[in-house]
This record gives structure tokens, sequence and C-alpha cells, in this order.
């Protein structure tokens, strides 16, 4: 294949998908808009618009060298591996460290505020996720979310804005394909797989008996999920009830045939639960 045949290949990723994959929030009242930690984006087909810091761009190259601050060959390699689209190309540049925010427990209530009271989250699953440690506030009151890895060594934090302006995004040198953010129990009966940290503690609060990850963005083949299925227990994609989450479901269990879908009867796991709250 010639190289620019392979890079539009990678341009042609649609947009929501690699907003979903760094971990991008879409507007619940305006489709098109999407919230970063760069800013709100407003999306029209292949072209984006970041109106905080007037700046636009085409294609899903331009995208994910702004959301990733990447110059060109690292935002290629990136997708690359985000997608696994087929490439010859040279293999990707060392990944950033990975640098995670200082803890600041003045900050807590305010997450812990969020979570019980906005996403319907119990009191008590709130404190044991801090006690555990995969769940502690930032200086800006963001709540992190740990991802660990081999031997409970974190790789990576899942950041939650708490505040007016609602955001997602991840601690950067975040490597989603060495771990991920869970809530565990006991003899689990199935393992259920969703897009964020927030909605594992929701689908785990509504499933007790289930293993609940987090993908850290609708993602088709994380390079963890092997290890998942060879566990012997079954494993079930709970990914968002839209298109994206419906496409990615359906890529990842085409990959691997013994895996099953389970779909939020509402858009994601928090907006059941917070209905069964109500």
């Amino acid at each position: 294949m010639m190289l620019g045949d392979r890079l539009d290949q990678f341009r042609r990723v649609p947009l929501p998908a690699v907003l979903r994959e760094t971990g991008a929030q879409r507007d619940r009242s305006d489709k098109a808009k999407w919230h970063t930690p760069q800013g709100a984006i407003s999306i029209t087909g292949m072209k984006f618009m970041n109106w905080h810091q007037s700046l636009g761009g085409g294609g899903a190259i331009d995208l994910a060298m702004h959301l990733n601050d990447l110059d060109f060959k690292a935002a290629v390699a990136w997708l690359q591996d985000q997608f696994s689209i087929p490439s010859d190309s040279p293999p990707p540049p060392a990944p950033r460290r990975l640098t995670l925010p200082l803890p600041d427990r003045r900050q807590l209530s305010a997450v812990k505020h969020y979570l019980v009271q906005d996403r319907a989250i119990t009191p008590s699953m709130t404190d044991s996720l801090i006690a555990s440690g995969k769940l502690y506030a930032d200086h800006r009151g963001n709540a992190v979310f740990l991802l660990l890895g081999k031997e409970n060594t974190p790789v990576g934090a899942e950041l939650r804005g708490t505040g007016p302006e609602r955001w997602r995004g991840m601690a950067p040198g975040s490597r989603k394909d060495l771990g991920y953010f869970s809530v565990q129990v006991q003899d689990a009966t199935r393992v259920i797989l969703c897009e964020s940290a927030i909605d594992a503690i929701s689908c785990f609060l509504l499933h007790p008996t289930s293993l609940c990850l987090s993908t850290s963005g609708a993602r088709p083949n994380p390079r963890w999920l092997s290890a998942v299925l060879s566990q012997g227990i079954a494993v079930y994609c709970g990914f968002d009830a839209d298109a994206t989450g419906d496409a990615m479901a359906h890529e990842m269990i085409a990959s691997h045939p013994s895996l099953r879908r389970l779909r939020p009867s509402q858009h994601d796991w928090n907006d059941v639960l917070k209905s069964r709250s109500a």
C-alpha cells in the first residue's frame, strides 16, 4: 500500500471514535459538541473546531495531534495502536512517562459530593474506593480513578472533572493496554466491560456479583482482554447503548466469539443507576 493511501486510512477514522478514545464526553444537548481537557470541541463530518482555543482542523490525524499534544508521526502511531490499522511504518516512539496528579485530601469532599449527588453512587462505595487507593482527588477537585496493571502497579488514570466545567480525560502517559480500573468482588459470576470508571462502578452497584472493568473508552481489543477471557468466566461487553458502543462491541465479539453483549437499558450504566435511584 502506498504511503498516501495508508495516511488516508488514518485520516478517515471517525472523529467521534477518536474523541471517545481520548476520554472526551459528548454533550447531552448538542450531539456535535464534545467536552475535552483541551476545551469544548465541535465536529462536522471530518472537520473539528476547538472554540476555547480558536483552533480547528480536518481528519483523525489532526484531531489526535490536537487532543494528545503529539507531532504528526506520533499521532499516526497512536491511531495505528488504538484502532489496529495495518501499516508497515516504523515502530511507534517510546510512550510518554506516566504523570499521575498528586492527591489532595482537601478536595475529597467535592469529589464525594459529585459522585454521590450527581452520579448516584452510594457513599459506602465511594468510601471503599477511596480507602482502597483506587480513587482520590487532585488539587483541581478532579476525581482520579487509577488503572492498575501487573502486581497492582498504576499504569494510568481516568480523570473526571467535578466542577462547573464537566470533562473527562486521561493522566498524561496512561497506558490503557497495560491495565484497567476495576470494581472487584470475590467469586464473581461474570465479567462486564464498561467504557469508563464511573460506568464500571455503576454497573457493579446494579450487578453486585460481577467483576466490572473499565476499558477507558469504547475499545474493541485491549491487550489485556485475552488474559481476562482465559480465566474461564463469562465476559460481557457492556459498552454504551449508542452507535459507537454497538460498533465497538460488534468488533470485539468478532475478534472474541465467546464474548457476549450486555447493552444498558439506557445510554450508559450510570444513567440506569440514576434512574433507579430517583
